[in-house]
């Protein structure tokens, strides 16, 4: 077995160790959930939602392919908790609710809370499935194992140890997974960067100009081109299409405000100023991390330009997807070994507040608010344990059947494209007395549909209805907000919809 291998092993066996010891901090389904949070738990376990495996074999994927702007994805992510803490942290922590459906309801009534428990579950379990392809790609590029049987053990693990703590458990591991993570990209920079010759070698090796022979001979054998390309253009911050920014920016932008994952240990704060200060301070650690993964992208780049890294383990010649992994495995054993702990540590620290949120919806909007109202406490920490554990095997089983579907990010953000129209919604109900539950409803119904079918089409087609511009994204922002004000003129709003938000102002 290679250092590599058994470093990441360890690392696992000190998380799941982590986990089940934080079981006893979990008695109570408050407990679970998270409640009295200090500020440096919730700021890991924030993180956790904002840096996971998209921001680190994704993003550096990009960055193989197109170079620093990659990264605005997790820049994106920053301004989007950036916008929660100075707009609207301190409104969801006054409104005493653990779930972000929870909220809604108190500007649209149960019925709005209902539809969008589901909808926003929905979106947690595609992000979280995103992640579970992201572990079982770097168990199988690393261990050498089937994609199938890695997913299903990493499942497995993943699922024992966040039901074992809860939130507790997030908050405890997420700690070890951010200085892990933080610390082993830099530490994969400064040896890659030794490796390919310095940042000088590097810049020389990204112009196609300067492309190797045997790379040349690699890419015409397997039927390929070599693009025009200069060193500049790996640092032009908008190469990647001024679409995708704003699309990213605009998504994350409203997205964080409706993120369970990541606001639900802000509102499990012990205070308002605690909860405030925590989206600042995660807002700073997210925002420049996709910098660190997309330049390890770059750096493979250079190297397959150069010819020292050809192909990946497979013997398919070297991609985005796999330029990560290989490039670590090229390394010092023990560095690569660091950097893909790392890794695994972002998509760890990811999936296991994704699995819990979801359980959490489930339960308190669910079960507790309209199936068991008068559910006892010891019932609803055992619905919340089903609930987490089936969350993740949903995400294990959906990651093995939709592994070849499409790219990472392009999952992540068709949810998240539904997440931040929903944030349109609620905007309406906290600004807009005349707009209805009924309304709400039915507008984050469309909503839902208009994403999917907006993604679905260019998956299909190669390009977006209407115009190559109006992403889902768009599309989905623009059908929230016209049916919102169209449907609360129609059917116009209840007494009930609206609750009493003194305590907020």
């Amino acid at each position: 077995m290679s250092a590599q291998s058994i470093i990441v092993l360890l690392y696992i066996a000190v998380t799941v160790v982590i986990g089940v010891v934080s079981m006893k901090k979990s008695k109570t389904s408050d407990s679970f959930h998270g409640s009295e949070m200090a500020l440096f738990a919730i700021i890991a376990a924030s993180c956790g939602e904002w840096l996971g495996g998209t921001s680190t074999t994704a993003v550096s994927e990009y960055g193989f392919n197109y170079g620093l702007s990659g990264a605005w994805y997790t820049i994106a992510n920053g301004i989007g908790v950036m916008f929660l803490a100075i707009c609207f942290a301190k409104l969801y922590r006054s409104l005493n609710s653990v779930t972000v459906p929870g909220i809604i309801e108190k500007f649209f009534g149960v019925g709005a809370r209902s539809v969008s428990s589901v909808l926003l579950t929905i979106v947690m379990l595609a992000v979280g499935l995103s992640q579970m392809i992201a572990a079982g790609k770097l168990g199988q590029s690393l261990l050498g194992f089937p994609f199938v049987p890695t997913v299903v053990v990493f499942g497995i693990l993943f699922i024992v140890y966040t039901l074992a703590g809860g939130m507790n458990a997030v908050a405890s591991t997420a700690k070890m997974h951010l200085f892990a993570m933080y610390i082993g990209v830099i530490i994969g920079i400064v040896f890659a960067l030794y490796k390919i010759g310095g940042f000088k070698e590097l810049m020389t090796s990204l112009n196609s100009d300067n492309v190797s022979q045997a790379t040349r001979d690699a890419v015409a054998q397997a039927g390929q081109t070599i693009k025009p390309e200069t060193a500049g253009s790996f640092f032009n911050m908008f190469r990647i299409g001024m679409p995708k920014v704003s699309s990213w920016v605009i998504a994350s932008l409203l997205g964080a405000c409706t993120a369970q994952a990541g606001i639900q240990p802000v509102l499990a704060a012990k205070d308002v100023p605690t909860a405030r200060k925590a989206c600042f301070i995660t807002a700073f650690i997210v925002a420049p991390f996709g910098l660190f993964t997309a330049f390890l992208g770059i750096i493979s780049k250079g190297m397959f330009n150069k010819g020292i890294i050809l192909y990946d383990k497979a013997g398919t010649l070297l991609n985005g997807k796999s330029a990560l992994p290989e490039l670590m495995n090229y390394v010092n054993p023990i560095v690569g070994g660091i950097v893909l702990a790392s890794i695994l540590a972002a998509i760890v620290s990811t999936v296991s507040p994704i699995i819990l949120s979801a359980g959490t919806m489930v339960t308190k909007d669910i079960y507790q608010r309209v199936l068991r109202p008068n559910a006892t406490d010891a019932q609803v920490l055992k619905m919340s344990r089903i609930t987490t554990a089936i969350s993740g095997v949903i995400c294990t089983v959906a990651a093995i059947a939709f592994v070849d579907a499409s790219a990472l990010l392009d999952v992540v953000y068709a949810a998240y494209s539904l997440r931040g129209a929903l944030f349109i919604v609620v905007l309406f109900g906290i600004y807009w007395k005349v707009a209805s539950g009924k309304a709400a409803c039915i507008s984050m119904l469309l909503t839902g549909v208009v994403a999917i079918l907006w993604k679905v089409i260019d998956i299909a087609t190669g390009t977006y209805p209407i115009a190559s511009w109006l992403t889902e994204t768009y599309a989905a922002v623009i059908i929230a907000a016209v049916s919102t004000v169209v449907f609360s003129l129609i059917f116009p709003r209840k007494p009930e919809d609206r609750v009493d938000l003194k305590l907020a102002k």
